[in-house]
């Protein structure tokens, strides 16, 4: 699978404005990041919150996909559900050469799904609260060819102090780093000269 970044945001805010605010807030965080570039923030609703409504084009299909959420069938465990979203509030950000993009958001998943082809029946999605699951990948940022080691440092430590902001702001859920900067960030940042004891 390769060096992977993954994350989940959730948040108790009570109307689609709070949750905006929350998503601006991080967005505007992003900007005193080195990301090459911090997209504009987009807000979808409904079936635009599809994959499918939209053609090969449409510039934010990768943060479409990552939204989708899985939910098991209670009835069995090893099946599984996609879950689209009824409200998307994200931005993406680019990193850096060789990365992928890293999305950033909050979501509402509807409370049930209808599951069955013949016997149509109801699922609870158990998706409350306002939520991200996301992850990116930085391997590839390692690359010679993208200026190796000290790219990967900054697009990965770039994300990782997104998510540090998201934490200050109440909204982190998980973060599972591949890497192990997460876990050991004050450490690494110290190697590297970027803070000081």
């Amino acid at each position: 699978m390769g060096i992977t970044i993954h994350y989940r945001l959730r948040s108790e805010a009570t109307d689609a404005e709070e949750a905006r605010n929350l998503v601006a807030q991080l967005r505007s965080r992003a900007f005193d990041l080195p990301f090459d570039q911090v997209d504009d923030m987009i807000e979808l609703t409904g079936d635009e919150c599809h994959i499918q409504q939209h053609d090969d084009r449409y510039p934010h299909g990768w943060l479409l996909i990552q939204v989708q959420q899985l939910v098991p069938d209670p009835r069995e465990p090893a099946r599984r559900y996609d879950v689209t979203p009824e409200h998307v509030i994200a931005f993406s950000c680019s990193p850096g050469p060789g990365c992928e993009p890293a999305n950033f958001g909050l979501c509402r998943y509807p409370a049930t799904i209808e599951v069955g082809s013949w016997v149509k029946r109801t699922v609870q999605t158990n998706l409350e609260q306002w939520q991200w699951s996301s992850f990116c990948k930085t391997e590839y940022a390692n690359r010679r060819e993208c200026d190796g080691g000290y790219n990967f440092r900054r697009c990965h430590l770039a994300i990782l102090d997104l998510l540090q902001h998201a934490q200050s702001l109440g909204i982190l859920h998980a973060v599972h780093d591949a890497a192990g900067y997460w876990e050991n960030r004050k450490i690494v940042a110290q190697a590297l000269g970027l803070v000081t004891v």
